[in-house]
């Protein structure tokens, strides 16, 4: 945040330009040295560090003669809801001069205190807006004198003088328009809660993308019933001039109309909202520690963009955590179906204890590594938002998963029980039946990879972690039918190329009938 521009009472501007030094004279030099003496000594505020900057870059040695000829801050008047301006006062070392009262806020407070008539308050908005449309910040600087040995107890009791206006700009992150954008294609709404005037808020709101055709300010919040809150707060894309307790109302009414709310915020009073919010997001680097607490979700970068990411990959991880569980549905529907064909065939044992343990080792890592690492579906973004009561494995997924299973169980035990009616021999008929598994739970990883993309899409998204996984696997069933003691360990003989050829082609016959079903189904596995 920065000074972009000073106006004085009388119209003239003095504007920042970076290629040549501001000329801090006159009523100039008045105006910003008296929104130093309102401002903190050692300030934390970034409006504050902006008026510091200015005086340190442009002045550096007058707008700060009095702090050196010896003068101390003796009182504070801190923000007040009702009065939106702080005012601090200064003594000098002779106590027979003069007390000098700066303050700096709301132009609206500071036209209060120097008790401006209808016609100059009518010419100071008329300025504010003409400011605050460029997404200015806009505070007004006062001073007065205190002469009395006692201070008053509110700062409304001082004869203010109106020294002008200063315009403070905060340009947007780069990511924000953008990252606003995929919020609302992901049907995300954004609703600016500000404490800006509510053209500085408007004029923010549309740099970043932010609905500002309805704007509700703090006075119009506080005369709302709650009714008229929850009946207005649909169409709401600005909340202007708003005070820290009123956030907290708009959390709440969010929630009554049935919103899942994210609240975003970095210092102390925000706390009670974030902690109202279904989701607290607070700021890092500059937010308080009491914000931090009350949040679920720390910004280490303070970026709003960091949400989004937040949220594309919160949809990843559910998908694919999604895919892994109808995956393991399907697989087990084949493995049981193979297990218990001999019980109802009379055909040799195909399945034992050594076939079960490959099996699963094969499953488990897909799982836990290959879906995990599985990229994101190509419209994880421009789908609304799910329901708060769906189900992680709806009724779609199971009915999908039962179909796969049935498929590959239909498959490979078509081809088992057509090569034991041939006659092939025990050893090689388990050989062969296990390879024909074996692929047919690879198409099942190839086919739930994706639920939007074809499987040609899908295998042009590299998957490290996947390669690794059926490169091993191709080892060990080649190592179980070219050398002897794995093959014995498994009671295998090597499957004919005939075999080989014809399991090949039934799966591919399987991947094609798999690919040419999911799109009947694929639009209900994302909802």
């Amino acid at each position: 945040m920065r000074i972009a521009e000073l106006r004085l009472p009388d119209g003239r501007i003095l504007l920042h330009d970076d290629q040549q030094k501001l000329l801090l004279e006159g009523e100039f030099h008045l105006l910003a040295e008296f929104g130093i003496l309102a401002s903190a000594q050692q300030p934390l505020d970034p409006m504050e560090v902006a008026f510091h900057e200015l005086g340190d870059e442009h002045a550096p040695e007058t707008v700060r003669v009095r702090q050196n000829a010896g003068w101390t801050l003796q009182h504070h008047y801190p923000l007040d809801p009702a009065l939106l301006a702080m005012s601090q006062v200064w003594g000098n070392p002779d106590t027979a001069e003069e007390r000098i009262i700066a303050t700096k806020g709301a132009p609206e407070a500071i036209a209060e205190l120097c008790r401006m008539t209808a016609e100059e308050n009518a010419v100071l908005k008329g300025t504010i807006d003409a400011m605050a449309s460029k997404g200015l910040r806009v505070l007004g600087v006062a001073d007065a004198r205190w002469s009395g040995a006692e201070l008053p107890k509110s700062q409304r009791e001082f004869a203010f003088t109106f020294r002008g206006l200063v315009g403070l700009a905060d340009p947007l992150r780069s990511s924000v328009p953008d990252a606003v954008r995929q919020c609302r294609e992901a049907g995300i709404r954004i609703i600016m809660i500000t404490g800006d005037y509510p053209q500085t808020a408007r004029a923010i709101a549309q740099q970043a993308g932010i609905d500002s055709d309805d704007v509700l300010t703090g006075e119009e919040l506080a005369a709302m019933s709650d009714d008229d809150l929850g009946q207005r707060i649909g169409f709401v894309g600005v909340c202007a001039r708003i005070m820290p307790e009123q956030k907290l109302r708009l959390v709440e009414a969010l929630k009554e109309s049935g919103e899942i709310v994210a609240m975003t915020g970095d210092g102390v009073n925000d706390a009670p909202s974030l902690k109202a919010a279904h989701i607290g997001i607070a700021m890092g680097g500059r937010g308080t520690d009491v914000a931090r607490e009350a949040s679920a979700i720390v910004l280490l970068d303070d970026d709003f963009g960091s949400i989004v990411k937040a949220v594309r990959m919160g949809r990843r991880i559910y998908d694919n955590l999604r895919k892994a569980m109808g995956f393991i549905v399907a697989v087990h529907i084949p493995i049981a179906g193979l297990a218990l064909l001999p019980l109802l065939t009379g055909m040799p044992l195909l399945l034992g204890p050594i076939h079960i343990a490959f099996l699963e080792m094969i499953i488990d890592p897909v799982c836990s590594l290959a879906f995990e690492a599985e990229k994101d579906e190509r419209n994880v973004m421009a789908r609304p938002p799910r329901g708060p009561d769906t189900p992680l494995f709806s009724r779609w997924l199971v009915g999908w998963s039962v179909i796969q299973g049935s498929v590959v169980l239909g498959v490979t035990g078509g081809l088992t029980m057509y090569f034991w009616h041939s006659g092939m021999g025990e050893e090689q008929l388990r050989s062969t039946a296990f390879l024909a598994l074996v692929l047919g739970i690879t198409s099942l990883i190839l086919i739930n990879r994706r639920f939007s993309a074809s499987i040609s899409a899908a295998l042009l998204r590299l998957n490290p972690a996947l390669a690794i996984v059926l490169g091993l696997v191709s080892i060990i069933l080649l190592a179980t039918q070219f050398i002897s003691p794995i093959a014995d360990l498994f009671n295998f003989a090597r499957v004919a190329p005939l075999g080989i050829g014809i399991i090949a082609l039934a799966s591919n016959a399987m991947l094609f009938l798999l690919e040419r079903l999911k799109p009947l189904w694929g639009s209900r596995l994302l909802e």
